[in-house]
């Protein structure tokens, strides 16, 4: 009697002979943002198709505004265009309630409970997964510090934004291409919108009273936008409004940036000698705070869900557990670094030794995960969840139209009172429309 090995050998073979496939090859269609992190994900993602011989993987591969776009119009008309995506904590748990998004089924060794409670309960809805973290982040600041000590200045851990302000001007020198500060200006819900309403919320500032009515004319909002946008006139890099994340992570590797405060995840990057002319030149500190430190540093993970209108559904689950397992931060430490892992996802990787001595931004970027609260984000009482964002379905749209009048603001196209005041109206316009009251 033929062994099983030998049986399937011969099959192979027979098919073959026939111009047969020996088995059938699902292509799993994957939906992804263009940062680091990820790009890496698909070069190492040849293990997973030698592991899994019947599965090829397909990759769309966007800009962080156009992919929320394309995700959100193909999940909502149940196009079934992509088997897995690319989404956030302001999408998993509104999709999931709507049953748009798989539940995530996942075994002992994956060890659901390694995750970060944080980033686990920002993935759920009513206890349920329907997402699971490749990287979280939350914010924090940046800095040269071989410039800040050369000013004989301090970054301390949630310094005044007056603070911030002083030590920008001080390290500021654009004549020998430094600029003191930078910042997020391109428009965006996830992009501007979320650095600013951090920074806004710092100032004492909500999106939304209790009663959900928008209060971006606020005089916190007033001062936060203001604050922001003077900042980065007289300390940021020219063309500031265009510049987003990897805008400012290439100014920022060239030298070119003094501070910069933004995604966590950045840290890994710029003290990569293999990315970063001044990787040894960095230190880190905790976001800045105004007259509050709630809601001052954002809270967020880029995640890998199943929509439910794929065919596909067993496949893709096993591509998102293995691209979200200890044994792929292993791999990306085996062929890259430590340093270089996905982080803010599991207590296992702060906890290795090997990470903690490789990642010399590691209890940093922990301390700013673990300090985010998206329950209690406002000074005063608001109705919404969320940090830098307010999770109801609106906030896209609210937020979108938001970013694009700060980003205005910034250009000097409009002032800041009147893009607020466009900004609320927006907003105010998309709630009566939604019937949050009339």
């Amino acid at each position: 009697m033929l062994s099983k090995r030998k049986t399937l050998t011969a099959f192979a073979t027979w098919c073959a002979a026939l111009s047969l496939p020996a088995f059938a090859v699902t292509e799993l269609t994957i939906a992804t943002v263009n940062n680091g992190h990820m790009i890496e994900m698909q070069k190492l993602s040849e293990e997973f198709e030698k592991q899994n011989p019947d599965i090829k993987l397909n990759w769309v591969t966007l800009e962080e505004g156009v992919l929320r776009q394309r995700v959100t119009t193909d999940i909502a008309t149940k196009g079934g265009q992509f088997d897995v995506m690319t989404i956030g904590m302001y999408e998993t748990p509104i999709w999931g309630e709507k049953g748009w998004l798989k539940e995530v089924e996942t075994d002992e060794a994956y060890d659901v409970d390694d995750l970060l409670p944080a980033m686990r309960a920002g993935l759920s809805y009513d206890g349920k997964l329907y997402a699971v973290p490749f990287y979280g982040e939350s914010s924090m600041v940046m800095y040269r510090k071989d410039l800040v000590d050369k000013a004989g200045m301090t970054v301390p851990d949630r310094a005044t934004w007056g603070h911030i302000r002083d030590v920008a001007a001080a390290i500021h020198d654009p004549d020998n291409g430094v600029y003191g500060i930078c910042l997020r200006g391109k428009p965006g819900w996830g992009d501007n919108a979320a650095y600013i309403t951090t920074m806004a919320n710092s100032f004492g500032a909500r999106w939304f009273d209790e009663d959900w009515k928008p209060q971006l004319t606020s005089p916190e909002w007033q001062h936060a936008v203001n604050f922001y946008v003077d900042l980065l006139k007289n300390y940021g890099p020219p063309g500031s409004s265009s510049n987003s994340f990897n805008e400012i992570l290439a100014l920022f590797n060239e030298g070119k940036c003094g501070m910069w405060i933004d995604a966590t995840i950045a840290a890994s990057f710029i003290s990569d000698p293999n990315q970063s002319k001044v990787h040894d030149k960095v230190a880190f500190a905790q976001a800045p705070v105004a007259v509050t430190d709630r809601g001052a540093n954002w809270l967020w993970a880029w995640a890998l869900a199943v929509p439910a209108a794929t065919q596909n559904a067993e496949e893709a689950q096993k591509f998102i557990t293995w691209a979200t397992s200890k044994d792929y931060i292993n791999l990306v430490a085996k062929e890259n670094g430590w340093a270089n892992v996905p982080t803010g996802t599991r207590q296992s990787t702060y906890d290795n030794p090997n990470f903690q001595e490789a990642a010399v931004f590691a209890e940093a970027e922990l301390a700013a995960i673990n300090s985010a609260d998206p329950s209690n984000s406002t000074l005063k009482p608001t109705p919404y969840v969320g940090v830098q964002f307010a999770a109801i379905p609106e906030f896209q749209a609210i937020g979108i139209a938001a970013g694009q009048q700060f980003t205005s603001a910034l250009a000097g196209k409009v002032s800041v009172e009147d893009a607020l005041k466009n900004a609320n109206k927006s907003a105010d316009r998309e709630m009566r429309k939604s019937g949050y009251y009339k």
